[in-house]
């Protein structure tokens, strides 16, 4: 039976030992569960409901994941993973989100001082900007090949952007290759 088990055990940060412990379950147990290789009970789920602190129907629900595919660190600047130098993690997609939502987690006060740790999302669906991301938040990536999370606005000539921080200097007239809207902000 598919589970919830590994995104929320993730989404609480515990190693497979700190799962198994909370649930009152063998290390070996709990890993059999999360794969799916043992049936989850009704006394499984609702240990493992009252472990996550989370309702039961949460442990078994359809519930899509995003992965979080890099960090955001200074600068604003996205830092990619490539597949084998890290796993991906994988995260409750935020509500709304779609197949192509990714995540990336903010390092750091570049975003804001309140911001550290969080998890920003959006659809990896790289197209040229467009009228309706001016003014929102937004990742995007610059000619230079710089991938941002700024705020979008016009820029004084056509096909040019300004890209706005809450702690940096404005980017003024970027030329911009692809943008895509901040779906959600998330704590970890």
């Amino acid at each position: 039976m598919a589970n919830n088990l590994r995104s929320l055990r993730k989404l609480k940060n515990l190693k497979l030992q700190d799962a198994a412990d909370l649930m009152g379950v063998s290390r070996s147990q709990y890993v059999k569960l999360e794969r799916g290789e043992r049936r989850l009970t009704s006394d499984y789920i609702a240990q493992a409901a009252k472990a996550f602190g989370v309702d039961e129907a949460s442990v078994i629900a359809d519930q899509r994941t995003s992965r979080i595919v890099g960090r955001v660190g200074a600068g604003s600047e996205a830092h990619f993973y490539v597949d084998g130098d890290e796993e991906f993690e994988e995260v409750p997609t935020p509500p709304g989100g779609t197949e192509h939502t990714v995540g990336l987690e903010i390092r750091g006060d570049s975003i804001g001082p309140f911001f550290n740790q969080w998890l920003v999302f959006y659809d990896d669906v790289r197209n040229p900007v467009t009228a309706d991301l001016i003014g929102h938040l937004c990742i995007v990536e610059t000619i230079e090949g710089k991938v941002l999370v700024k705020k979008l606005m016009k820029g004084s000539e056509q096909g040019l952007f300004h890209l706005l921080s809450q702690t940096e200097s404005p980017m003024e007239d970027q030329d911009l290759v692809w943008a895509a809207k901040v779906t959600a902000l998330t704590p970890r």
